[in-house]
């Protein structure tokens, strides 16, 4: 296959229309174009269309009249609905556009493969705007605007700007990508995951084989897009696999993390993360091995993050940048107070954030005490003092600092998931900062004040953070408090998709500070009745199903010939516990088939607190059958 001189990118602004088509008449091989959207759950648009449409009709892709869809392609209900279904598909010429190429499919004249001309897009319903791309964008610009007010009328503590030298605000945005590889068709063994994930077998070791080849040859690919890639490497999770006859491995069961530069544009920051996890699986994929970007595929093993980083800075007339979080000593202090007012509006709205981030049971699944992902509305800013950094990472927002490199200065929230809806949390992420920054610099607070309010202890008095809670530790929250401290100081955690959305009910106000013409109530609650359908659907129909073919599988294995009493007693346990679990009897139905009665009633408290214990009685069971089977040889 001929792969010289092929198109990977073309970067915005640097091609008019007679540029790129210009471009695209002296590679023949790029022979379809396809408009990418973005619906409120996260799944991007792709369609085949030839490239000669695009020529035909350039100007019309622009402006939303060349390609439609309906609603029921895209999720978006309460909005596109089967009376109202028509959606344009808008073309951004603001951002990059991406080749892909099949590998699969070769051009006979040039032996090039075929690709597709990727273009992020915009999806318009009649009542306006409503993809995710558009909430991020017309978010984004929101807060610049609202912020860049706030700056030339109040100023900033503890940093020395001139606001007339501003030129523009800029969002220092990136993400992170973790993700696990297996050989396909090959069954997981969680607990030598476990074990191996406790010893720290994995985490930064060499990788090897075609592992390692498909590693170095997506960092490549990242570098042919344009994506700027920083580093790939092992992550906490995997086992060390096994080599065949022929000398290849076999059993590949894998954790790895990529990571590229930051854009300077949330939506090219989110825009960039799609195109890079279609990377990794391709490449992955051309190499013999499964992808799976799930927040916690494997039960008892580090879930897969994707650590989502926030800054601010202003580009200045003089075309020098500025980090706004920075203070002008960052010897003595930690942030500015803007720096200071974004954390603590975060915080202070992540419980109608949190449903946003963790829209799925699978996200939520990966929030548990003990794997290193964030469970408590936290904070740390990186040591007890400026001048001794650490970084603290059992916390949901750490500071990332460095007096080296005082451009980087950003908060890493560590909540997010591959499949996250990296568009609507960063626009959320953004416009809970704006309010905690308006309250920072209208009431003119110096630093010192914001790090005491946000370094409050319970019961304690704030003007702006609430005052039963707790919002800063510089100490692991896992191992220094018990889960009633961690409860009572930063909040209880949602334990199931249900739990999360009834927080905007929970905080009206947190809410309505939210909403704006940027991101409207319609849309958020749209969002809402999407996930909550989800739930729902998936929690009858794969993950009881699931549930009950672990359940039938767990059978008696003691002979009635070779036993002992303990053996006895033990499946006797197990089999009540199985029962209770599946299997309905006279007297009452199991926790399954209640659950079901109750999703169809849309009883929804009964099916959540009944899925809690669903999950802690399914735990203990593998367990009990663990130390049984092991026993009853």
């Amino acid at each position: 296959m001929n792969m010289d001189n092929l198109v990977y990118v073309i970067p915005a602004g640097q091609y008019g229309k007679e540029g790129v088509l210009a471009l695209l008449e002296q590679h023949p091989e790029i022979k379809f174009v396809s408009l990418v959207g973005v619906d409120l759950a996260g799944n991007d648009t792709d369609e085949k269309i030839p490239i000669s449409v695009f020529f035909e009709d350039y100007d019309n892709f622009f402006n939303g009249t060349a390609v439609q869809t309906d609603g029921s392609s895209v999720v978006l209900p309460g909005i596109a609905t089967l009376s109202n279904a028509r959606v344009d598909i808008k073309a951004d010429a603001n951002v990059n556009w991406f080749v892909d190429y099949n590998d699969g499919n070769v051009d006979p004249i040039s032996g090039k493969p075929i690709g597709t001309l990727r273009i992020p897009s915009f999806l318009r319903h009649a009542t306006g705007y409503i993809d995710s791309r558009s909430i991020l964008r017309h978010s984004v610009d929101y807060v610049a605007d609202e912020v860049l007010k706030l700056i030339r009328k109040y100023g900033v503590k503890g940093l020395t700007v001139n606001p007339d030298d501003i030129e523009r605000l800029v969002f220092t945005t990136a993400t992170e990508l973790e993700f696990w590889v297996k050989s396909p068709s090959q069954d997981v063994a969680s607990r030598l995951l476990s074990t191996s994930q406790k010893l720290q077998e994995q985490y930064w070791q060499r990788t090897h084989g075609v592992v390692r080849t498909a590693l170095e040859q997506t960092v490549e690919r990242l570098q042919q897009y344009g994506l700027e890639p920083e580093m790939g490497h092992k992550e906490v999770g995997g086992i060390k696999a096994q080599i065949d006859d022929s000398g290849k491995l076999i059993f590949v069961l894998e954790q790895l993390e990529v990571d590229w530069k930051f854009a300077n544009d949330p939506v090219q920051t989110a825009d960039n993360e799609i195109q890079a996890r279609i990377i990794v699986r391709e490449v992955f994929r051309e190499n013999g091995l499964e992808v799976t970007f799930q927040a916690k595929p494997i039960h008892g093993v580090a879930g897969s993050g994707e650590h989502t980083h926030v800054g601010m800075g202003a580009i200045m007339k003089d075309g020098k940048f500025i980090n706004l979080f920075n203070p002008d000593d960052m010897k003595t202090e930690f942030l500015s107070s803007l720096g200071y007012g974004a954390i603590m509006g975060i915080l202070k709205h992540y419980e109608v954030i949190n449903p946003f981030v963790s829209s799925t049971t699978d996200s939520l699944n990966r929030l548990k005490p003990g794997f290193e992902a964030p469970v408590c509305i936290v904070t740390a800013l990186g040591g007890e003092t400026p001048d001794v950094p650490t970084r603290n990472r059992s916390v949901l927002a750490g500071l990332i600092r460095n007096a080296v490199t005082p451009k980087a200065t950003r908060f890493e929230m560590r909540s997010p998931n591959p499949f996250t809806n990296t568009y609507t949390a960063i626009a959320l992420f953004y416009l809970a900062a704006l309010d905690g920054i308006r309250y920072a610099l209208t009431q003119g607070k110096t630093p010192a004040a914001l790090l005491a309010e946000l370094s409050k202890k319970v019961g304690d008095d704030a003007d702006y953070l609430e005052k039963d809670r707790a919002y800063r530790s510089e100490v692991d929250v896992f191992e220094n408090f018990t889960e009633e401290e961690r409860n009572t100081m930063f909040g209880k955690a949602p334990a199931t998709v249900w739990e999360n959305f009834k927080a905007l009910q929970s905080y009206p106000e947190k809410l309505n500070d939210l909403v704006c013409d940027a991101f409207e109530r319609r849309v958020m609650e749209s969002f809402k009745e999407a996930s909550l359908i989800r739930w729902a659907l998936e929690l009858q129909h794969r993950i009881i199903p699931d549930n009950l073919e672990t359940v039938i599988s767990y059978q008696s294995l003691h002979m009635e010939n070779n036993t002992n009493p303990l053996e006895e007693a033990r499946w006797v346990t197990i089999n009540q516990l199985r029962t209770e679990l599946g299997r309905d009897t006279e007297k009452d139905l199991s926790i399954f088939s209640r659950i079901k009665k109750a999703l169809v009633a849309k009883d929804y408290d009964t099916a959540s607190a009944l899925m809690i214990v669903m999950s802690d009685k399914m735990d203990k069971l593998a367990d009990l059958y663990y130390e049984y089977s092991h026993n009853a040889f």
